[in-house]
């Protein structure tokens, strides 16, 4: 999610105020659903306009780019989140910015709050609407697009479903969760299943940071994703840790969206915590920075000098991944970002931009 809101939400004409009855959100949804049903999937799956043209080298893969489902707009529509970007999103949208920014693949992902609203049934029906509107996208457009799949947490029985069909039956590149669930972070032992599951099938986990229900409107004037989405992930970073889960499921290859939030910046206070609480060292008996240095960390606004020193001081090349935000920002300005900052040579770029990419999914090595 970006730290900007571009204008007002889309409002429907059913739309109430945030405090109202889940029935007037459901009526937002029925509104949205009748009008996709007769143009909007045009809209939304429309191709490039006539005429455009790729670029002739795509090479960049983006491990952090949002698609947004009918079913999730009429959501986020409804609840006001301000996530007008993602409201206005279309497929023509993604692949000329995917154009523009020579990335050759994009791994799709919802964004923030998912798809729980606080009913498990309608979870897991936005949950299987997503990952197989993200199916499609991929059969239509051969080669240019992945995905993470979404799953209904904290829905602990349908999430374990619905990885099997993402995997199994779609072939999807991996799992997308947040960073919490009902004030929940991923290292709690409500979600061990979950993990447990991950873990065996060696699979690729992509967060994505959650505006915590602790934290809201903390502080006057400032937008809550300025400050709560890195913290957040920091949070979930700090439950895998301690709680030892980092350690008891270590073939999940995790992927920390924004540089890992404010973690590497509290490396210090981590270590510190770890050598005083001689109880917690079973938990995670190689230390904190062994566990956080195997985490793999994107880009999506990320691209400064102000992230990047304090992650490139915790993490070598190899263990970070390109990844842009759409539609928030750009891979053009992402990958202008990476170039002025100065801290990684062109070898290193390439790394960064897609090697690492091709190492936790070979399928796209070609």
């Amino acid at each position: 999610m970006s730290l900007a809101v571009r204008g007002e939400p889309q409002v429907f004409a059913c739309h109430q105020p945030d405090h109202v009855h889940s029935s007037a959100i459901s009526c937002t949804r029925r509104r949205f659903l009748g009008a996709f049903a007769g143009f909007g999937a045009a809209a939304l799956l429309a191709d490039r306009p006539a005429g455009a043209q790729a670029p002739d080298k795509l090479f960049r893969i983006d491990v952090h780019h949002h698609l947004s489902s009918p079913g999730f707009i009429a959501e986020i529509s409804g609840r006001r989140t301000g996530q007008v970007p993602l409201m206005k999103w279309t497929v023509a949208q993604s692949l000329e910015d995917m154009d523009q920014g020579e990335v050759a693949t994009s791994i799709l992902s919802i964004s923030e709050p998912s798809v729980f609203f606080g009913n498990f049934d309608t979870a897991r029906k936005l949950a299987r609407e997503t990952n197989e509107f993200g199916a499609k996208l991929i059969a239509d457009h051969p080669g240019r697009f992945g995905m993470f799949a979404t799953v209904p947490l904290p829905d602990v029985d349908g999430s374990l479903r619905e990885i099997e069909y993402a995997l199994d039956t779609l072939k999807m590149d991996g799992i997308c969760m947040m960073t919490d669930y009902q004030g929940k972070f991923l290292g709690d032992p409500a979600f061990r299943t979950v993990l447990e599951e991950l873990n065996r099938r060696k699979a690729v986990v992509y967060t994505h940071p959650f505006r915590n229900d602790c934290c809201r409107n903390l502080v006057p004037d400032v937008f809550e994703p300025l400050i709560e989405l890195g913290t957040d992930t920091t949070r979930t970073i700090a439950s895998l840790l301690f709680s030892g889960s980092a350690e008891q499921f270590p073939d999940i290859r995790w992927i920390f969206s924004h540089a890992g939030g404010t973690a590497p910046f509290l490396m210090q206070r981590f270590t510190y915590y770890f050598d005083a609480r001689k109880d917690l060292q079973p938990r995670l008996p190689k230390g904190p920075a062994y566990y956080m240095q195997r985490f793999h960390y994107d880009t999506a606004n990320a691209m400064t000098i102000h992230p990047l020193a304090s992650l490139t001081k915790l993490v070598t090349p190899t263990q970070i991944v390109f990844g842009t935000d759409f539609p928030f920002l750009t891979a053009k300005a992402t990958a202008a970002g990476l170039r002025e900052v100065g801290l990684f040579s062109a070898a290193e770029l390439q790394t960064i931009e897609r090697e690492n990419a091709v190492r936790l999914m070979p399928r796209y090595k070609s």
